[in-house]
């Protein structure tokens, strides 16, 4: 019998209390003795939040980020194969979504390892679920060029794609550049284009709101410095 592989999602960030993740979820969590993390201090930490699961120095760590090669990834198969069950922890959120983790999960059905998501926080759905534009047809498109003339062009493309398709377009930055992206949207697209920004989804700082661009531009801007933010767009 080989083994389960368990994407198990994490909190959007620091919370006193658990308000985001089913105690069913947290449950397979504290019954795994090995975990693929993209950074084993910070997963530390999240277990020791959670409570109660396996002392860490019992658990088997594999490390997987972007810089993780191919046969190092196929390597955290082998618990698998022996029929133990691994969980996949995101840094945040959902794992192998915008998350390298998505490797191991193909590897695993090309194996014919089973693969089970489990429920928890999604900052991309979380967001489209609060812009109360098109929910049917949408796209993400993860984090923009950092060059400004390549983004603008990508934010001109997007905007456009969005006004013949009907189409929600969600996209990010890292966050110490959500400031500039901001602006460069409001200097991009359209006055009557719509731009929702959800900024610390789920935590108590968590702030979500939606205008025209033409709007943005007269309101009191947020500070979004440092602060996980999700940016859509919605052109009619």
């Amino acid at each position: 019998m080989k083994g389960t592989l368990f994407l198990i999602p994490t909190t959007l960030g620091k919370t006193s209390e658990n308000n985001a993740i089913p105690e069913y979820t947290l449950s397979i969590l504290r019954g795994l003795e090995s975990l693929v993390v993209e950074n084993i201090q910070t997963s530390v930490k999240f277990l020791q939040w959670v409570g109660d699961t396996i002392p860490e120095y019992k658990i088997d760590f594999y490390q997987l980020n972007k810089n993780t090669p191919d046969t190092e990834i196929f390597s955290f198969m082998k618990p698998l194969k022996a029929g133990k069950d691994v969980g996949l922890l995101s840094e945040a959120g959902a794992p192998a979504v915008a998350d390298p983790g998505s490797k191991l999960v193909k590897m695993a059905h090309q194996n014919g390892i089973k693969v089970v998501p489990l429920v928890g926080p999604s900052s991309i759905l979380l967001a489209l679920m609060a812009t109360g534009f098109n929910g049917q047809a949408f796209s993400f498109h993860g984090y923009l060029p950092i060059d400004a003339n390549k983004r603008k062009q990508m934010l001109i493309q997007l905007e456009g794609e969005s006004r013949r398709h009907d189409r929600t377009q969600l996209f990010m930055e890292a966050p110490h550049r959500n400031n500039e992206l901001f602006k460069a949207v409001l200097e991009t697209c359209t006055p009557q284009t719509w731009l929702s920004i959800a900024t610390d989804i789920t935590l108590e700082t968590e702030e979500i709101d939606t205008k025209t661009v033409s709007e943005w531009k007269s309101a009191k801007k947020p500070d979004l410095h440092k602060r996980p933010t999700i940016f859509s767009i919605y052109a009619k």
